[in-house]
């Protein structure tokens, strides 16, 4: 464009054009690249919007919608980066600035930095692995590196979890091993039922499958719980009571409701059934020697 105006001005025998002038001329072509980044950018923001939208129309069930969600929110945040990235270098050469040095330059630092940012690196890796993978969604109550919560946010960098007491904790993917998701399908209400060892274990069980089915046909219950519960048996004999332990089958991240309500109705049935649920108690015998008893006590006054 400047050799244009050059030309144009020679042709019609104009003085040549002031150094402000191509300033101008160069800070129009960067108002245009803005410009057309922010059209790029918005377009292609809403083709995302838009197969999120037809994406979740024919998603199934609601495991998979969180998976979709999860997947807009990287792909909003990627094309975020990638656009801004593009828009400066093509800002940097307007201005006269060489990309190509930059970029050399930007290779030899970041191999120095490279050392010193791997846990960075390993990150963002395992942050795409877990995606494609589609092992943790917005949603989801999970338990990584030693923190448990409901997933809030989800980035190629971190996870963002939120616990039962309301904190907020970032885990850094790289720091992920193993993710446990309490969330997918299906889930089991586990419990462990003591009873005393005078009572009839064969009357406890019935007492307890009683309870159980009256829970699943309470209507509040009824979309949670998914097969009648199952006793186990005994688990073990222990110091002050005999541990039953038993399941129910419901609907995931319905299983802490479900236990809660079904261990509040086994009370209250364990009561009126005289069962007892014992409590931590000790025996003590006292055993007198003969030595101690040919000791004669003290006269009284």
């Amino acid at each position: 464009m400047k050799h244009s105006i050059e030309a144009l001005l020679k042709y019609l025998d104009l003085p040549t054009a002031p150094e402000w002038l191509e300033f101008i001329v160069t800070l129009g072509k960067v108002l245009v690249i803005l410009a057309l980044a922010w059209l790029l950018f918005g377009l292609l923001k809403r083709v995302i919007r838009l197969s999120h939208v037809r994406l979740r129309t024919r998603a199934e069930s609601a495991e998979e919608m969180r998976r979709i969600d999860t997947l807009e929110r990287v792909s909003v945040y990627t094309l975020t980066v990638v656009v801004a990235v593009m828009t400066v270098m093509l800002v940097l050469s307007e201005f006269g600035i060489s990309i190509a040095p930059l970029l050399a330059t930007a290779g030899v630092a970041g191999l120095a930095v490279g050392f010193g940012a791997q846990s960075l690196v390993k990150d963002y890796f395992t942050g795409f692995v877990m995606l494609v993978e589609n092992q943790i969604r917005v949603g989801d109550v999970v338990e990584v590196s030693g923190k448990s919560g409901v997933v809030q946010e989800i980035t190629l960098r971190y996870v963002q979890l939120r616990d039962y007491e309301g904190a907020v904790h970032y885990v850094p993917n790289g720091t992920i091993v193993t993710v446990t998701n309490r969330s997918r399908g299906y889930a089991y209400a586990v419990m462990d039922v003591g009873i005393s060892y005078k009572e009839d274990i064969d009357r406890v069980y019935a007492v307890m499958r009683e309870t159980a089915d009256s829970l699943r046909k309470d209507p509040e219950f009824v979309g949670r719980i998914l097969e009648d519960i199952e006793i186990s048996g005994v688990e073990q004999w222990a110091d002050s009571a005999v541990m039953i332990k038993s399941r129910i089958k419901s609907v995931a991240l319905e299983q802490f409701t479900v236990r809660r309500e079904y261990l509040r109705r086994l009370k209250m049935a364990f009561d009126r059934h005289d069962i007892e649920i014992p409590f931590p108690q000790r025996t003590v015998h006292t055993v007198v020697s003969d030595e101690v008893a040919k000791v004669p006590l003290p006269a009284g006054d």
